[in-house]
């Protein structure tokens, strides 16, 4: 897929340990902590995992060796180009504990949440040119019409909320899902934030797709060899699907009493991507409810977040929200919150030539023959009780119960009349009563 991909500017490695943003305390500990949580001794494997340039890792160690928190194991290792080997001395074993008990957090360190606005900025979903172009091919395998693209196009490029509403059925997750793949370009994502002291962990293997890490080379003479902030994951633009699931605490800080640490919100991991909101009106929470929840963050480009201890904080909100409902807009929102969802696009069912096409390509797809008698019995016969009302969905649903059919009856692949009518007679639930 040709795909623009956008020069996102990349955050620079820190110089020196006061480049980093973060307290010398801080750091020192989760030196600490890293070394004794994952018995680390090589200045390469300390940089690699705290995710600081080599220099700067050196230069954190030599000031815990002077505070008599580390010392030198005193051998050369042969096998990892003769590194000086480094181990805690017994204060600082204490210190590490002591510091585990405040937080288990360990590993690469944070970035301020300063600084991390400042490279949401730099990657805004806002900053994305859109064109017609790169819409048409991330939703190639769809039948849409053209004037969907027309509105879906503008809104995908504003970075502004979109509500798409229609009968089930027609597509609104694929559609978001074309919107997510359209984007095509990567950003930076921390590994985890700093605010007030408190570690917040964003980089999620589940939400984010690493594109690429830098490995600092040890070998290399200059400062840094690294291209970018080893403290970020360079990441494809990262997209959250909810669905009926998704209840008003999930997008509050996680804060594990166990471990002393916080989890961003899913919002916050979406940041410079998409969040979709899928089948609104099914969640435990009314709907209104849950879209007061995101009115703040989508006029004001910024979340508050709250600490265990009561204390609210500002997070940047840079994200392009998808809400997908099978609703009536007016239904389930008053007017206010219609009015803030910048964009309202109804998704409809195809009309019957784009509802042929849809048939006739999934019929190749799965390599069943068309065939005319039965295709007339379906238009003229079948549609007719249901109002002629046609859905994406149903060429895919009708197709796979005649395959169901064919394998059963051990006949090949094939479309009849009489087919029509079975998988017909699965596609809709008679209205009954039911004796209990």
């Amino acid at each position: 897929m040709n795909m623009q991909v956008t020069n996102v500017a990349a955050p620079t490695p820190p110089q020196s340990l006061e480049a980093t943003g973060l307290s010398m305390v801080m750091m020192r500990d989760i030196l600490l902590k890293t070394m004794f949580r994952m018995n680390l001794q090589l200045v390469s494997e300390i940089s690699r995992v705290t995710a600081l340039p080599i220099p700067v890792a050196q230069e954190l160690i030599d000031i815990a060796r002077s505070q008599k928190l580390l010392e030198a194991t005193g051998t050369l290792h042969a096998n990892s180009g003769g590194e000086m080997g480094y181990q805690l001395a017994d204060a600082g074993k204490a210190r590490a504990l002591d510091a585990l008990g405040q937080s288990e957090y360990y590993g690469a360190m944070p970035i301020p949440l300063d600084s991390y606005r400042e490279q949401v900025k730099r990657q805004s979903i806002r900053n994305i040119q859109m064109t017609r172009q790169q819409l048409t091919s991330a939703m190639g395998h769809l039948i849409l019409p053209d004037s969907l693209l027309d509105h879906l196009g503008p809104a995908v490029g504003s970075g502004r909320s979109i509500l798409m509403y229609g009968p089930p059925g027609n597509g609104k997750s694929s559609i978001s899902n074309g919107i997510r793949d359209a984007l095509g370009d990567k950003i930076y994502v921390p590994r985890a934030i700093e605010y007030s002291g408190q570690v917040i962990t964003v980089y999620d293997p589940i939400v984010h797709s690493a594109a690429q890490a830098s490995v600092d080379d040890p070998t290399a003479l200059r400062r840094s060899s690294n291209r970018f902030d080893n403290r970020y994951v360079m990441c494809e633009r990262p997209t959250v699907i909810t669905g009926g699931e998704l209840s008003l605490e999930m997008l509050d800080l996680t804060y594990n009493p166990t471990a002393r640490t916080y989890t961003a919100p899913l919002q916050l991991k979406s940041t410079g991507g998409v969040f979709i909101v899928d089948d609104l009106g099914r969640q435990a929470e009314p709907p209104q409810k849950l879209v007061n929840r995101w009115i703040v963050p989508l006029e004001e480009s910024k979340d508050i977040l709250t600490l265990q201890s009561g204390e609210k904080f500002e997070v940047p909100f840079d994200t392009l929200v998808i809400f997908s409902t099978n609703f009536h807009p007016n239904e389930i929102f008053d007017k206010a919150a219609l009015r803030r969802i910048f964009f309202k696009i109804k998704i409809d069912g195809p009309n019957q030539e784009n509802f042929l096409k849809i048939f006739a390509m999934v019929a190749k797809k799965k390599k069943m023959a068309l065939d005319e008698k039965a295709l007339v019995h379906l238009l003229k016969v079948k549609y007719p009780t249901i109002d002629n009302i046609y859905a994406n969905y149903q060429p895919i649903f009708l197709i796979d119960q005649m395959i169901a059919i064919c394998n059963f009856e051990g006949i090949p692949y094939q479309m009849s009349p009489e087919l029509i009518d079975r998988a017909w007679a699965n596609m809709f639930v008679r209205d009954e009563k039911i004796a209990h």
